[in-house]
């Protein structure tokens, strides 16, 4: 019975994790807690459980005596996001060609592949978390305790917000996807060679690539939140 009870919460967990990297669950969605209840076949006591998992991990916000909420993306949210992510990516990487065991190379290896298969014949969120799942492999290549969390948020943005890198609409957006894959290989080639400085420079690279991209999801009429310039006041 415990089993059973385990497996459920695992399914509920990895069901909202999907949902909201791939935006089914948009940001600052209230959580329907009596239907997850029902479809997963757990009391109120798991689903809190799991709740507060996905809250630590940065999915989630919980709020006292009100529902659980899809992490929001706020103006400020954006802002540190675009100031932090091309850092830290730069450092987990650097960190990965240091501390990569052979058995984590290959799972790297075998994400690439996922990824490869993806954008031949995969979906938008197929790619999407492909991609999440190779950039997550790295962050455990790091292991690195305190910069291990701050990555692991900025993946669950970085898929939410980059949705469009993986939907091209145009010959040059599939070029960037296809740039990225081989960028992925060079990556690899790097943490195999132990060489630091190489996938410090990769890790700057492929920021820049899906940052334009990215520019134009966190439009408001994409996110539909204040980017920072106030509307102009109404005429009294």
């Amino acid at each position: 019975m415990k089993d059973e009870a385990k497996s459920r919460k695992s399914a509920l967990k990895e069901h909202l994790k999907v949902s909201i990297l791939t935006l089914r669950l948009r940001p600052g969605a209230d959580l329907d807690e009596a239907h997850l209840s029902e479809e997963f076949g757990l009391s109120r006591t798991p689903l809190r459980e799991v709740f507060r998992q996905l809250a630590g991990e940065g999915y989630l916000d919980l709020r006292t005596n009100r529902s659980a909420r899809v992490s929001e993306m706020s103006y400020t949210t954006l802002r540190d996001f675009f100031l932090a992510a091309p850092m830290v990516y730069g450092a987990i990487l650097r960190l990965a060609a240091l501390n990569a065991s052979n058995a984590q190379i290959n799972d790297l290896k075998e994400a690439q592949q996922a990824f490869k298969a993806a954008l031949r014949s995969g979906s938008g969120e197929d790619r999407a978390l492909a991609n999440n799942r190779f950039h997550d492999v790295t962050g455990e290549m790091s292991g690195n305790v305190y910069l291990l969390p701050s990555f692991n948020r900025l993946l669950i943005d970085h898929a939410r917000i980059g949705m469009t890198f993986y939907r091209p609409q145009t010959a040059e957006m599939s070029e960037n996807l296809s740039q990225a894959s081989r960028q992925h290989d060079a990556i690899i080639a790097a943490i195999e060679a132990r060489d630091e400085a190489a996938a410090a420079q990769l890790a700057e690279d492929h920021w820049n690539l899906s940052r334009d991209q990215i520019e134009m999801f966190v439009m408001p009429d994409a996110l539909d939140v204040p980017m920072g310039i106030p509307p102009l006041s109404k005429p009294a």
